[in-house]
């Protein structure tokens, strides 16, 4: 694949979109062949995706909340036929200059990555996201990368389809582990940052210790439980082990909501439902928000 020949297509999620939507595309026009906007916003509500006005824009408007998961797998199905690569880009997320042709850099140099990606970058913290991130100055190979700015090979994206039933959050990492167990390699280049929210992020001080806390709403909590357990459970027979670093990462969650969470009344019950309804493989339809419908979750009050 040479580089005259990587033809980018991406695919933005959208929400009740505010601004910067309109920002996020033109930035992405700048770079790639084409934008197809999967619009989440249920029917009868504004959205701006609808003032969009370009011939390279597709913009699908869904008519009710499919989820992360539900949006792409029905992008992906607009695609067009000569688009060799898809950037996915979440609706806050300008890109910089020069992201997408580094990234494709990485897939016309080594036909084994299957997904190249940014250094996600918090832009109001001037900090990354990922632990360790400042250290490195190339490349490393990765298990796992957010959505967000991720670059993946067409034929993989239409290989695997996305986890609808996980409506938000673990989407992207199950999607990583699918495509590394078909044999393709997932790479992280660290001078490439990606500005990009986590929520509400927030430092607290412990003694002379600054923490910083990644704060959402209770649904969220709630799903980022109830997703961590279901991934763990899913892949159990293939990493045994995985409720370990699970087990971790939920238990830090509980303590860091314990610890900084002032609504934590309604914080750590959602997370250990989340928790429960992960173990049965059901979900809470009052941790959706309004409008959602994620395909393929059965739910219960």
């Amino acid at each position: 694949m040479s580089d005259a020949a990587v033809r980018v297509t991406a695919i933005l999620t959208a929400y009740h979109p505010d601004e910067r939507l309109a920002a996020v595309v033109e930035s992405a026009l700048a770079d790639c062949a084409g934008v197809i906007v999967a619009d989440n916003t249920p029917e009868g509500s504004p959205s701006l995706a609808s003032k969009l006005d370009d011939p390279r824009i597709r913009v699908i408007p869904i008519g009710r909340n499919l989820g992360l998961g539900g949006a792409l797998n029905v992008a992906v199905k607009e695609l067009p036929p000569d688009a060799q690569a898809v950037l996915l880009l979440d609706q806050d997320s300008v890109l910089p200059a020069g992201l997408v042709s580094g990234l494709a850099a990485h897939l016309r140099d080594d036909p084994a990555v299957g997904i190249a990606a940014p250094t996600p970058w918090d832009a109001k913290h001037e900090a990354f996201y990922n632990v360790g991130a400042g250290l490195h100055d190339s490349t490393a190979d990765r298990e796992a990368v957010i959505t967000s700015g991720m670059l993946v090979r067409r034929e993989l994206i239409d290989e695997f389809p996305f986890r609808e039933d996980l409506f938000n959050d673990f989407v992207d990492i199950a999607f990583c582990v699918d495509v590394r167990r078909g044999g393709a390699r997932i790479v992280q280049d660290y001078r490439i940052r990606l500005p990009h929210s986590m929520g509400d992020r927030r430092e607290h001080k412990v003694g002379p210790v600054t923490v910083r806390v990644i704060h959402y709403p209770a649904w969220r909590h709630y799903w980022i439980a109830r997703n961590g357990m279901r991934f763990a459970m899913d892949n159990l027979r293939q990493h045994p082990l995985g409720f370990v670093p699970m087990a971790v990462f939920l238990g830090r969650k509980f303590v860091s909501t314990t610890l900084f969470e002032p609504d934590r009344r309604n914080h750590l019950p959602a997370l250990m439902r989340g928790v429960r309804d992960g173990v049965l493989n059901r979900g809470a339809r009052r941790y959706l928000p309004a409008g959602a419908n994620p395909p393929g979750v059965r739910l219960r009050g």
